[in-house]
């Protein structure tokens, strides 16, 4: 079977599959099989990997907010107060997502050791621990290249 990779995260998967086709397999696992807790992680993780979806701000803001949640022992809740007027519409002055004319890149090239293919490639039954793994090497991998 062909194969291809993807530009941003260095995936490998199937011709028919993609990123992003992944990342909602995993969505689907959440609700599918209760499994919401880390949900703020898949998020996180799936975006940084992909920064064009954000904004050169909201990456910025992003990396140090993966950093809070892998060392900092930060949970959603308190995560979601503390940056409560940093993405209120009426207050913010940036966009969240990047746009075809602005939008999220990383000074150096990253080399990820982990992406969503290997997420549910290890399947539901450990996704928790998936998710947290991901996360950890994503820091790394960041800290690695000299992005963070």
């Amino acid at each position: 079977m062909e194969r291809r990779t993807c530009v941003d995260c260095g995936a490998v998967y199937g011709t028919d599959d993609n990123c992003e086709a992944y990342f909602h397999q995993l969505l689907y696992w959440e609700w599918e099989y209760d499994l919401q807790a880390v949900h703020h992680l898949l998020v996180l993780c799936y975006h940084l990997q992909h920064p064009r979806l954000y904004s050169p701000e909201t990456l910025e803001n992003s990396k140090q907010m993966l950093v809070q949640f892998v060392e900092g022992g930060v949970t959603p809740q308190m995560m979601r107060q503390q940056m409560r007027d940093d993405v209120d519409s009426g207050k913010r002055t940036h966009k969240i997502t990047g746009t075809v004319d602005s939008y999220g890149a990383y000074v150096h090239p990253v080399n990820w050791t982990m992406t969503v293919v290997d997420v549910v490639n290890a399947g539901h039954e450990v996704y928790y621990e998936s998710v947290q793994k991901w996360a950890k090497s994503m820091l790394k991998s960041l800290r690695e290249s000299g992005n963070l």
